[in-house]
C-alpha cells in the first residue's frame, strides 16, 4: 500500500510539472542549451577560434548562419563553445558552493555551541562584502582565467547558502524522527546523511536553480571585464567585451551574446520556479 501511494504521488507530481507551461518552457530551454554545449563539436561549423579576415563583419549567410564578428570568425561556432565555457564554469562554481556551505552549515547547525558562534562569525565577514565586488578582488588578486573566476565566485558565494543550510539544520534537528535515531543508536554521519540532508535537499536543489541563472551573470560580468577566459577563447561575456567598440556600426556582435545569456537565464529561472511549485504540496493542490 505504502509503494502504492508513493508511485501514485509521484505520478501526480509529474502530471502537475507537465501542465505547468512555464516550468516546460524553463525545462526545454536548459536541456537544449545544455545539449548544445555538450555537443559543440559536433554542431558547430567552425574552430571557433578560426580567424579570416576577408570575411570580418559578414551578414548572415549559407556559410555563417549568424555572421562573421570583427576578425572573420563564425558567431554560431563561437556562442557554442561559449556555452561550454559559461554553462561549465557555473557547474563548478555552484557544486563548490553548495559543498562549503552544507559542509559549514550541517557543522554550525547540527553540532551549535562554539563551532556554530566561530563559523557563523566567518559568515558573517564574508556577508559584510558585496559579493562581485568581493569576487573581483579575489580574481583580481589570484590572475585571470576561468578557474581564478570559478575559485573566486565559489569563495564569494558559499556564506549566504551557509547561513540557509543552518537554519534548515536547526529547524530538523530537533524533530522527532532525529531523536528517534539518536535513541536507536545510529552514527552521526548516518544521521546527517540519511536523515537530515534528504529533507534539505529539495529546498536547497530550487534555491540552486534559481541562482544558477545569477551565477551566469556574474560569470559574464568577470569575464566582461577581463578577469576570465582570455582571447582568443570564447566565452559570452568575453564576446561581448570583444563586440563593445562595434556598438553602434555593428551591433549585432552585442546582440547574439547578449540574447544567449537572456535565454539561458531566462530559462533558469522558470525552471527554478516550476522546481519550488512542484515541490510545494499546497502549490500543486491550490
Amino acid at each position: 500500500m505504502t509503494q502504492n501511494r508513493q508511485a501514485q504521488s509521484r505520478g501526480r507530481r509529474v502530471q502537475w510539472f507537465l501542465r505547468d507551461p512555464g516550468a516546460l518552457i524553463g525545462a526545454c530551454i536548459v536541456i537544449v542549451i545544455v545539449a548544445a554545449a555538450l555537443f559543440a563539436p559536433l554542431i558547430a561549423p567552425y574552430d571557433p577560434t578560426r580567424q579570416h579576415l576577408a570575411d570580418a563583419f559578414g551578414a548572415p549567410s549559407l556559410r555563417y548562419p549568424l555572421g562573421a564578428d570583427h576578425l572573420g570568425r563564425d558567431i554560431l561556432s563561437r556562442l557554442l563553445y561559449g556555452a561550454r565555457a559559461t554553462l561549465g564554469a557555473a557547474s563548478l562554481v555552484l557544486a563548490a558552493m553548495l559543498l562549503i556551505a552544507i559542509s559549514v552549515g550541517v557543522a554550525a547547525g547540527y553540532y551549535g555551541g562554539w563551532l556554530d558562534t566561530l563559523l557563523m562569525r566567518v559568515v558573517d565577514v564574508f556577508l559584510a562584502f558585496p559579493g562581485l565586488l568581493l569576487a573581483v578582488a579575489v580574481a583580481g588578486t589570484l590572475g585571470s582565467g576561468l578557474l581564478y573566476v570559478t575559485l573566486a565566485m565559489a569563495s564569494v558565494w558559499w556564506a549566504g547558502y551557509a547561513r540557509i543550510v543552518r537554519s534548515m539544520v536547526l529547524a530538523n534537528r530537533s524533530k522527532e524522527y532525529i531523536m528517534a535515531a539518536r535513541v536507536l543508536g545510529l552514527r552521526t554521519l548516518r544521521i546527517i546523511v540519511h536523515h537530515i540532508l534528504r529533507n534539505i535537499a529539495g529546498p536547497l536543489l530550487v534555491l540552486a536553480s534559481l541562482d544558477f541563472g545569477l551565477i551566469i551573470l556574474s560569470i559574464a560580468g568577470l569575464n566582461f571585464l577581463g578577469l576570465g577566459v582570455q582571447p582568443p577563447l570564447p566565452e559570452w561575456g568575453t564576446m561581448l567585451n570583444d563586440a563593445q567598440p562595434f556598438l553602434q556600426t555593428d551591433p549585432q556582435l552585442v546582440m547574439y551574446p547578449a540574447a544567449a545569456i537572456f535565454i539561458t537565464v531566462l530559462g533558469c529561472n522558470l525552471l527554478g520556479d516550476g522546481l519550488r511549485d512542484w515541490l510545494d504540496p499546497q502549490t500543486r493542490q491550490r
